[in-house]
């Protein structure tokens, strides 16, 4: 029997897979995650395939970076929850002593706890979803409901596999990542107008995304596309 508040099994039962990309289905798990699991500031999912780690989606800057921080070493909670297929949990990164570096990195970024979950995927491509906060120990009793949660995000993925064959699942990918270039792009517009910080940017775009019904990736490119041919426009919900 699902752990999970009714509000947030409701949530995830309505998630369709007819018609919805890959990219599209872990952006709604994300969000489902932030909003629906207690103490979760971001989150994010992470793909492994061979030698090669990628976020495939992200609900905020903060999770982007406390990920690549990991890339960049090889090594971390949702590296190696991936791979081995166990819970990573770090209630206090300013006393976590398995990854000292990397901790010692993300909490100058304010990331205090982390839980990274691995994801139930019977293929080569192996995974987590990561979940973050700015508070220590304020993922120590959500690993039931994340776990929940991560079942749900593997179905999808191992439907994409089993459905589209990894050549799709592939290029998928490969969409998500040049969607988060132009999502960059689009965030460095709008930190340079509002003075703001890349967090508070992806916020202003993904509330105005929502608040428009676009996808946060379509608006971004059109603001992208406004850019070449006039200063950046303004944005709000």
């Amino acid at each position: 029997m699902s752990k999970l508040p009714a509000a947030v099994l409701s949530e995830l039962l309505s998630i369709r897979f007819e018609d919805a990309s890959l990219e599209d289905l872990l952006n709604r798990y994300v969000e489902v995650a932030k909003a629906g699991v207690p103490g979760v500031d971001e989150a994010s999912v992470t793909l492994v395939r061979g030698d090669k780690l990628w976020t495939a989606c992200y609900t905020g800057e903060l999770a982007l970076s406390a990920d690549e921080l990991q890339y960049e070493r090889g090594y971390g909670p949702c590296v190696d929850a991936g791979v081995s297929g166990q819970v990573m949990k770090v209630s206090d990164m300013r006393l976590e002593t398995r990854w000292p570096d990397y901790a010692a990195a993300v909490t100058k970024k304010g990331v205090l706890s982390s839980v990274s979950l691995p994801l139930p995927l019977q293929t080569d491509l192996v995974g987590a979803l990561n979940t973050y906060s700015h508070t220590a120990g304020a993922l120590d009793q959500t690993v039931e409901l994340g776990t929940e949660i991560a079942d749900h995000i593997a179905v999808a993925i191992s439907n994409a596999v089993t459905y589209k064959e990894s050549e799709k699942l592939a290029a998928d990918m490969h969409a998500a990542m040049a969607s988060r270039a132009v999502i960059e792009q689009a965030k460095g517009a709008i930190m340079a107008q509002n003075r703001c910080t890349p967090d508070e940017a992806f916020e202003i775009l993904r509330v105005a995304s929502m608040g428009r019904n676009v996808k946060l990736r379509d608006l971004a490119q059109d603001l992208v596309n406004k850019l070449q041919q006039e200063p950046a426009p303004e944005l709000d919900a």
